[in-house]
């Protein structure tokens, strides 16, 4: 069983150890049954929308949040990157230090600025700050300055399971909350006075916003766009993302540990000899929404894992400019080691794309365990 890349799946110790015992295995229920989800009512997604509402400048600042040692990449990225192309804020991407943010699994950026010169900056503090999930939940850095921008007035927004941050600040106690299915026992254990809502993407409570898994940040963004500038300008965001649809509805019994979850995850981390190292070629311009989706997805298959290569150090730019510095420095890469990267498709296409090229790959199972992972409400392709 290779560890490493267990722990880079984003599964921990616990995970792994559970996943080894072939009893739990068995015991573990099928997959679910897909079911309908009641639509969300008029009245709740209005009251959404007014507690996302600016709390300060009618032209927001949006931080996002990250430490420079792991924090995951989509969630990273994927907000930065919908709320630089709706224009209807000034985003920031941060680091807790000074130098590049290393994403897991896969990718490595230059921030825009640590929280110390934002602070220097913006005395005010932000509107918005956007929590992904790290590989750890009790950085001092990241706690004292959350508390800090919650304490001046901003909305903090727990991506994923950046939720396990916003609850070790202090902030979800006696709140209404969601995260990642995989963390939710740990955040219930841990944070009792939190008031889980189950089937519901996204959650708003109080100045604190939290979402399901990995794939959520989408609607999030979307949501919080509709509170700054209009459903028209939403909708018209949603459409160039290739969502059509976007709101808060969930379907939480759908996403947890199941019997063919563990078994491909199992049967792919034992099938070493089988293992691959992709390469993904970083071009100027890339759109990093797309980007984060499809350098995720192929990380987290048990089979491969993506390593970005580009024909300088200097790393590239993407579409709303933030910098991505290669893993490896070349020009070329053998052709069926390539990660298949679906230029010219919006980005929730894109994801789509990826999933059926790891089910070509790997069988349709796999693309099931990856979806899962990214709490992504895929429709898997006929057998």
């Amino acid at each position: 069983m290779n560890r490493r890349l267990m722990l880079r799946m984003g599964l921990g110790a616990a995970a792994l150890l559970a996943i080894l015992g072939g009893a739990w295995i068995l015991s573990l229920p099928p997959a679910p049954a897909a079911r309908a989800m009641p639509p969300i009512t008029q009245e709740e997604a209005a009251a959404t929308v007014a507690a996302l509402r600016p709390p300060k400048r009618q032209r927001p600042l949006i931080a996002i949040v990250g430490i420079n040692q792991a924090t995951e990449v989509t969630d990273y990225l994927m907000p930065y990157g919908i709320l630089r192309r709706a224009d209807v804020a000034d985003v920031v991407a941060l680091a807790t230090e000074p130098g590049p943010v290393t994403l897991y699994p896969a990718l490595k950026v230059i921030p825009d600025m640590t929280v110390a010169d934002f602070d220097a900056r913006h005395a005010e503090g932000a509107d918005y700050v956007i929590v992904p999930q790290m590989s750890r939940d009790d950085d001092p850095a990241v706690l004292q300055w959350i508390r800090h921008q919650a304490a001046k007035g901003a909305i903090i927004v727990g991506v994923c399971a950046g939720a396990r941050i916003v609850a070790a600040a202090g902030l979800l106690d006696g709140k209404r909350a969601t995260t990642h299915w995989y963390y939710l026992d740990e955040l219930r254990r841990k944070h009792p006075a939190i008031r889980y809502v189950a089937d519901r993407r996204l959650v708003v409570d109080r100045g604190v916003a939290t979402t399901t898994g990995i794939t959520a940040s989408m609607p999030m963004m979307l949501t919080l766009i509709e509170a700054i500038a209009g459903w028209p300008k939403a909708e018209a965001v949603a459409g160039d993302l290739g969502l059509p649809r976007w709101d808060a509805r969930h379907d939480s019994a759908a996403f947890r540990f199941t019997r063919p979850f563990a078994l491909t995850a199992l049967g792919n981390t034992l099938a070493f000899w089988n293992h691959e190292e992709l390469g993904l070629e970083l071009r100027p311009g890339l759109d990093e929404v797309s980007l984060a989706l499809v350098a995720d997805a192929w990380s987290r298959t048990f089979r491969s894992h993506t390593v970005t290569f580009a024909g300088s150090s200097d790393g590239v730019a993407t579409r709303s400019g933030i910098h991505i510095i290669p893993d490896q420095v070349a020009t070329d890469w053998p052709a069926e080691h390539l990660v298949p990267v679906a230029a010219g498709l919006p980005p929730a296409q894109a994801l789509d794309h990826a999933l059926q090229g790891i089910a070509f790959r790997y069988r349709e199972r796999t693309a099931d365990l990856v979806a899962m992972q990214l709490e992504y409400p895929r429709q898997a392709a006929p057998q």
